[in-house]
C-alpha cells in the first residue's frame, strides 16, 4: 500500500476513536443507548462508547429556572387580573427524562401555565394578595404529582407579579382611605373619653375643695395678663369671690387702725400664707 492509503486509513481511525469519545461533564449524566434500548446511566468523567451502535444522551443535573408568562386569570369574586410567576425545577431521574417526555422544559411550561390558572382562580383577589405563599405552595404540589413520572422535581414557585385593572386600584385606594379614617376616628373617640374621665375626676376634687376652683380661676387671669389684652372677662363665681375678698379686707383694715404693729404682722403672715390671692386680688382691683 501506498503512503495515501495509510493516511486515509489513519485518518479513518482517528474519526472512529473521536466519535466513540464522550465527555460528561460534573453537571450531567449521561443516559447510553445500545440499538434503540437504554442500557444504564453513566456518570461524569471520560467515556468510551460504540459509534453507531450506541448513543449517548446527556442531562443536565442542575436547577433550572423558568419563567411563567402572564396569564389573564378571572379570579373567584370576578376580578381579571394578570399574574406571572417563576418556576425552578430539576431532573432527578435522567433514565426518566430521556425515556417518558420528549422536550421536558416545554412541557413544565405549559402545565405551570394552566396550573397556575386553575389555582389563583379558585382564590379571592385579597386572599391572592394576601396569601402568596400558600397558593405557591398548591402549585408546586400539582406540579409534582405530574412531574415526578417525568423524573423532575419542582423545587419552587414563586407569583412574580399581579397586575390589576387601574379601576380596582381606585377602589382599593379609596377602601384603604377610608379605613384609615375610621381609625382616626376611633383613635379621636378614644382621646375624647380619656379627657372627660380626667375632667371628670377634676372636678369632683373642684366640688369636694371650693377653694381650689377659686384658685383655678384667678389662674387663667394671670394667664390671660401675660398676653397684654385690653379686655378681661370675669366669670360671676369669681366677682363674688372678689367681693367676698374685698369684705374680708375692709375688716382687715378696721382691726389694723386698731394695732398697727400687730396688723403689719398679721398682714405680712398672710400674704406669705396666700401669695396666689394677693396677687390674683391686686390684679382684680386693676382691671377694676
Amino acid at each position: 500500500m501506498n503512503l495515501s492509503t495509510y493516511v486515509i486509513v489513519l485518518v479513518g481511525l482517528l474519526v472512529v476513536f473521536g466519535s466513540a469519545i464522550r465527555i460528561v461533564k460534573q453537571y450531567e449524566k449521561g443516559v447510553l443507548l445500545r440499538f434503540g434500548r437504554v442500557i444504564g446511566v453513566r456518570e461524569p468523567g471520560f467515556r468510551l462508547i460504540i459509534p453507531i451502535v450506541d448513543v449517548m444522551r446527556r442531562v443536565s443535573m442542575r436547577i433550572v429556572t423558568m419563567p411563567i408568562q402572564s396569564q389573564g386569570i378571572i379570579t373567584r369574586d370576578n376580578v381579571s387580573v394578570d399574574v406571572s410567576a417563576v418556576a425552578y425545577y430539576r431532573i432527578v431521574d435522567a433514565e426518566k427524562s430521556v425515556v417518558a417526555i420528549e422536550n421536558v422544559r416545554a412541557a413544565i411550561d405549559q402545565i405551570a401555565q394552566t396550573t397556575l390558572r386553575k389555582v389563583v382562580g379558585k382564590h379571592t383577589l385579597d386572599e391572592t394578595l394576601a396569601e402568596t405563599d400558600r397558593i405557591n405552595s398548591d402549585i408546586r404540589e400539582i406540579l409534582d404529582v405530574t412531574t415526578l413520572d417525568w423524573g423532575v422535581e419542582v423545587t419552587l414557585v414563586e407569583l412574580k407579579d399581579i397586575q390589576l385593572p387601574e379601576s380596582m386600584k381606585r377602589a382599593m385606594a379609596r377602601q384603604a382611605e377610608a379605613e384609615r379614617e375610621k381609625r382616626a376616628k376611633i383613635i379621636n373617640a378614644e382621646g375624647e373619653s380619656l379627657a372627660a374621665k380626667a375632667l371628670g375626676d377634676a372636678a369632683d376634687v373642684m366640688m369636694a375643695h371650693p377653694l381650689a376652683l377659686q384658685l383655678r380661676n384667678l389662674q387663667s387671669l394671670v394667664e390671660i395678663a401675660v398676653d397684654k389684652n385690653s379686655t378681661v372677662v370675669f366669670p360671676a363665681p369669681l366677682m363674688s369671690t372678689i367681693g367676698e375678698l374685698g369684705t374680708f379686707l375692709a375688716r382687715e383694715a378696721a382691726a389694723a387702725s386698731a394695732s398697727a404693729a400687730p396688723a403689719a404682722s398679721t398682714r405680712s403672715a398672710a400674704a406669705t400664707e396666700h401669695p396666689a390671692v394677693n396677687g390674683a386680688v391686686a390684679g382684680a382691683e386693676l382691671v377694676v
